[in-house]
């Protein structure tokens, strides 16, 4: 059985993630090079400005749930599934980091899906959903970008 002090450690391990897979993101749009660059210019800026909403909205969940959000930068790199990348010039490269960052980040959605579901946790489970259901789309998209 799940308990809901594993729930709330998972969901700041989740915002962490997010933070770092933020400033990751933030990156690869700054130093992108190449042919494709007008392209995942773009693509990264769009990606960033998408995670930083779900970065919101993650902490305000868990302040709904009477927990405190981690909010220091050390705090993040602690608890982030995620390493900081070093610097990421190449658009096949990027787009390989994001491919895997995102099934880091899905497989975590995942585990919090399956225990809020346990303990009766509607708002959290369909948050969950949601972001379950479109990192498998964005997956799928990047995959193909990717030639696999």
């Amino acid at each position: 059985m799940n308990s809901q002090q594993d729930l709330n450690t998972k969901m700041n391990c989740l915002l962490a993630t997010y933070q770092v897979h933020y400033q990751n993101l933030r990156a690869i749009h700054w130093n992108i090079k190449g042919n494709n660059f007008f392209e995942l210019h773009l693509k990264y800026e769009e990606l960033y400005t998408r995670t930083q909403v779900i970065i919101d909205d993650l902490a305000e969940r868990i302040l709904t749930l009477g927990i405190t959000p981690l909010h220091r930068f050390e705090d993040y790199l602690k608890n982030s599934a995620l390493k900081e990348n070093a610097t990421i010039h190449d658009g096949k490269e990027g787009m390989t980091y994001i491919l895997s960052a995102q099934e880091t980040i899905l497989k975590l959605e995942r585990e919090i899906l399956t225990e809020s579901a346990d303990l009766g946790d509607e708002g959290t489970n369909g948050m969950m959903s949601d972001l379950v259901r479109e990192k498998e789309k964005t997956n799928w998209m990047f995959a193909a970008w990717l030639g696999k």
